[in-house]
């Protein structure tokens, strides 16, 4: 096999990994922290969900949150309280993100020593033997794909930033008879972008996983990407 197909096949192979790695979607991370009380069993309680910030009751992005909580809730055997009925149960949520904060990062870049003029110039050079009588010839060419030239040394280092934003759900669910606290929840999460509308659902997925939990426990919940149809 040439020097120049094995070159090809090695930059061929980086080229697919780079792309193999940008098509997989990034599991979403959130610590959750839970307490309750005495959050009675599931026996088909039932249940309505409310702002705790006055400002986003009544909207719509924050009923279709509510209709997710509602969700959970109801897959763990409570149930929403019908219209005009007295629930049982009142649970006050509240989400939010922050303006974010940049992070710098340092990490090993790739340069192909083929491209941009170094052909013939520092990495594909002549091999040069010396002989008899101190005499030096031209053997043939250094190739570091076939002599393994490229050491811990070789490329350049890659410093690039981005933006870091934390995101939080706040979850109360109180005795409507006396308000009495029966669970508190909360789930904060990273990343790098802030659209609520793709993070609010996998809070509200991080916070009911395992529902209620352990009091007083923190632990990290991985959400799995959404399968591509």
């Amino acid at each position: 096999m040439s020097k120049i197909t094995l070159r090809r096949l090695g930059l061929a192979a980086m080229t697919g990994a780079a792309l193999a790695l940008a098509g997989c979607a990034t599991p979403f991370k959130a610590d959750v922290a839970r307490f309750q009380t005495q959050l009675p069993a599931p026996q088909g309680q039932s249940f309505t969900v409310e702002a705790s910030n006055p400002a986003l009751e009544g909207g719509i992005e924050f009923g279709q949150y509510a209709n997710l909580v509602a969700g959970e809730l109801t897959r763990y055997g409570y149930r929403p309280a019908a219209p005009g009925e007295k629930a049982d149960l009142v649970v006050h949520m509240d989400y939010g993100i922050d303006k974010g904060r940049e992070r710098v990062v340092s990490a090993p870049g790739f340069r192909d020593p083929w491209y941009g003029g170094w052909y013939g110039r520092g990495f594909y050079r002549p091999v040069i033997v010396r002989g008899r009588h101190g005499r030096r010839y031209v053997a043939g060419y250094y190739d570091p794909f076939l002599w393994g030239g490229f050491g811990p040394g070789w490329g350049y280092n890659d410093v690039s930033s981005y933006t870091v934003y934390t995101s939080d759900l706040n979850l109360r669910i109180d005795r409507a008879s006396d308000g009495y606290r029966l669970f508190e929840g909360r789930a904060e999460a990273q990343s790098r972008d802030n659209d609520l509308v793709d993070i609010v659902p996998n809070l509200i997925q991080a916070m009911f996983t395992d529902f209620p939990g352990n009091s007083g426990e923190k632990v990290r919940i991985t959400v799995a990407p959404p399968e591509k149809g």
